[in-house]
């Protein structure tokens, strides 16, 4: 009885310790699993935590360098990377090519011709305040590749300007002379007559702002100034107009208008053959080079008229004629080309062509200027307006080639027909006469029909 009863006793109470027992830990278990939970989670929280700053910073990172790609593609920062480095090392092709402009500037080539009142329709825009002017830039081509052909340098020409509109003038230092000493602001081709070169903050001698014509002899008492502060300069600039007698035909800039980092249009100034005839003879001892090399570009196949009447015995003075007359062949050759193109325009040049005649500039300079400035997104103001009449409507007699001056531009259009012989003009109307049907300009029969300064020669345009 006893040992049942202290089995009784003894075996109940040791069943509840473990009832408790397993009750605690449960407990504590259930503790754990909580604790543990609580820690899991708040590893996922930091995790989500760190995933997303990371995710911020990769995105941050990402627009980072969106905006640093933008920036190296802005030509004004190339352009300050490419200034470590010196003008002597620059001289490299390599720097004919820069990355594309972020912002695109309102370029504008004149295509024009010897002695077709290039210099002063390039006038027009170098006292503009807010057109950075080139005159000329591709004469530096030709004497440097003398005596190479017309034709053959186009290339070069066409590279010259690709560089020169993205404000890289290192591309003068290809055509210096072997350790010459570098380019200078005073070395361009014209530079002495340019306003931007000659105006502050390059030169105190102007004010961009004040139309009137530049004296070189002033403008050469200024510092010359390096490339690079030029190249500066130029990017201030919105408008980039350069003004060229060596590129040929409209063709050659096809690649430049087809750039979509550019924004070129091409103003094509045109003349009268007969009268730029007139004027290259006058010209003939200032242009003895160029139409050396543009007479070498001629096609020996083609047949042509004799210069003078048979058993005209040619002396020196007619030799020099004929170079400036017989260069008209080319001339007028690749200006049709031009004019062909421009009448029916491929995709790349239409919107970007205008064709202006020194003929109506001339008759009505103001009209004619503001359908100009029209065309190159230009403002225009009474000051350039009033310039434009008085160089067209001065009494200046002076011929002087090469040299902008008042004087009686009417008069000047129509010299060649009391000055060139009907020899000189019937040849020139056999090399130019497809021009001149697109150009409206008629074609004489007689030496008196020339002479009759009574009767028009100037028709309607079909451009």
């Amino acid at each position: 009885m006893r040992g049942k009863q202290f089995t009784q006793l003894h075996f109940p109470a040791l069943g509840d310790n473990n009832a408790v027992h397993d009750q605690k830990l449960k407990a504590h278990h259930n503790t754990k699993i909580i604790a543990q939970t609580g820690i899991v989670m708040k590893m996922l929280r930091r995790k989500r935590i760190v995933l997303f700053m990371a995710y911020f910073l990769l995105l941050v990172l990402a627009m980072l360098n969106l905006a640093n790609y933008r920036w190296a593609k802005d030509p004004q920062q190339c352009h300050l990377q490419m200034r470590r480095t010196s003008y002597q090392g620059r001289s490299d092709i390599r720097f004919l090519h820069r990355p594309s402009i972020a912002k695109k500037r309102q370029l504008v080539y004149v295509l024009t011709t010897w002695r077709s009142g290039s210099s002063f329709f390039g006038e027009l825009f170098n006292q503009h305040p807010e057109v950075f002017f080139l005159y000329e830039p591709m004469w530096h081509i030709w004497q440097k590749l003398y005596p190479g052909d017309a034709v053959s340098l186009q290339g070069a020409a066409r590279d010259m300007l690709n560089a020169l509109y993205r404000c890289d003038l290192s591309v003068f230092q290809l055509y210096n002379s072997p350790g010459g000493k570098n380019f200078t602001s005073l070395g361009l081709f014209g530079a002495t007559l340019n306003k931007v070169i000659c105006s502050y903050p390059l030169c105190s001698s102007y004010r961009r702002d004040v139309v009137g014509m530049v004296d070189d002899k002033v403008c050469k008492k200024c510092p010359p100034q390096s490339l690079r502060l030029l190249e500066e300069e130029c990017l201030k600039y919105n408008t980039i107009v350069i003004k060229g007698v060596r590129v040929l035909d409209v063709n050659v800039l096809a690649s430049l208008m087809e750039d979509p980092s550019l924004d070129l249009k091409v103003i094509h100034l045109v003349r009268d053959p007969r009268a730029v005839a007139n004027s290259r003879i006058k010209s003939r001892h200032g242009l003895i080079r160029e139409n050396l090399q543009v007479v070498r570009s001629r096609d020996p196949k083609l047949r042509r008229i004799p210069f003078a009447d048979p058993g005209h015995k040619m002396n020196k003075k007619d030799g020099a004629d004929y170079h400036s007359v017989g260069a008209m062949e080319v001339i007028c050759d690749r200006t049709y080309r031009s004019l062909r193109t421009a009448l029916n325009p491929p995709g790349w040049l239409k919107g970007k062509y205008m064709a202006v005649r020194y003929e109506d500039l001339v008759d009505n300079p103001v009209k004619a200027l503001r359908n100009v400035y029209q065309f190159a997104n230009l403002s225009l103001n009474l000051d350039i307006e009033s310039f434009a009449l008085n160089m067209t409507n001065g009494t200046s007699s002076s011929s002087k080639p090469f040299i902008v001056s008042a004087r009686n531009a009417t008069q000047a259009a129509s010299a060649w027909r009391t000055v060139l012989s009907i020899q000189q003009i019937k040849q020139v109307e056999e090399y130019c006469y497809q021009s001149m049907a697109i150009l409206g300009y008629e074609r004489v029969r007689t030496n008196a029909e020339a002479k009759d300064l009574s009767k028009s020669l100037l028709t309607a345009s079909k451009l």
